[in-house]
């Protein structure tokens, strides 16, 4: 088995469930005893949340290359980052190591496309939804054309993840809230709706929509395993 590096901490309630996804999926495929070997470098996500927020990219680029680095020398054989808007700094991964990243939103592109999705709605931080960093490689790689909520339900989602989800606050009222802003990107021509932020699924889950959800975190668990698992798969 491979070694999987992980760039965590963003926020620790979606990488304590990354966490427990990537070790029940590796004991499915191998029983026993077997889990997922790993090292999670986590950071102070309060200094990631301030550095986003006043758009100090090159910052941040510096610390994901940091602990990039860091992983490297551990012994990781795969990196992932395990968030959605700090793809935004995936070059700066990718440039700081000889190490393989896999990069969320091609998880996301390969299970979209393998269903034939042609538009899919984007839910995430403000940063997801807005930058093109996350919808450029779903269209150049998967021809998946991308549309986001309306400035008003954008504003809610933001807050709504960093106002509760973060801190592990699930509430019914934000659940109907998402569940409405969806149904009008659904309105909208949207095929199927991208969790696009790792905490999202906290709050929303295929059983309460009846249109195709693709939930991120799960989605990079289970290539992740794939990834770290090819020796033993290909036996």
């Amino acid at each position: 088995m491979k070694t999987l590096g992980i760039i965590g901490g963003m926020s620790y309630e979606s990488s304590k469930l990354f966490y427990e996804l990537i070790n029940n999926r590796v004991n499915d495929i191998l029983g026993g005893y077997h889990c997922c070997k790993s090292i999670m470098y986590t950071v102070d996500f309060d200094e990631i949340v301030r550095l986003q927020n006043e758009e100090k990219w090159d910052e941040l680029n510096l610390i994901v290359a940091d602990v990039t680095r860091k992983l490297e020398a551990g012994g990781a054989d795969l990196i992932v980052l395990c968030t959605n808007t700090l793809h935004i700094c995936a070059d700066a991964i990718i440039n700081a190591t000889k190490v393989p990243f896999l990069h969320i939103a091609e998880t996301v592109g390969e299970e979209a496309k393998s269903r034939f999705i042609k538009k899919a709605g984007l839910l995430g931080t403000k940063f997801t939804m807005e930058k093109d960093f996350y919808k450029d490689v779903l269209k150049e790689k998967y021809g998946i054309d991308v549309i986001i909520p309306g400035e008003i339900d954008r504003d809610t989602i933001h807050n709504v993840i960093f106002g509760e989800l973060v801190h592990g606050q699930i509430r019914e009222s934000s659940r109907k809230k998402f569940i409405e802003i969806i149904n009008r990107l659904e309105r909208n021509g949207a095929e199927g709706i991208i969790l696009g932020c790792t905490d999202i699924p906290l709050l929303i889950s295929e059983e309460h929509l009846e249109i195709p959800i693709f939930d991120s975190i799960r989605l990079h668990a289970e290539h992740s395993v794939r990834r770290i698992l090819s020796d033993e798969l290909n036996q």
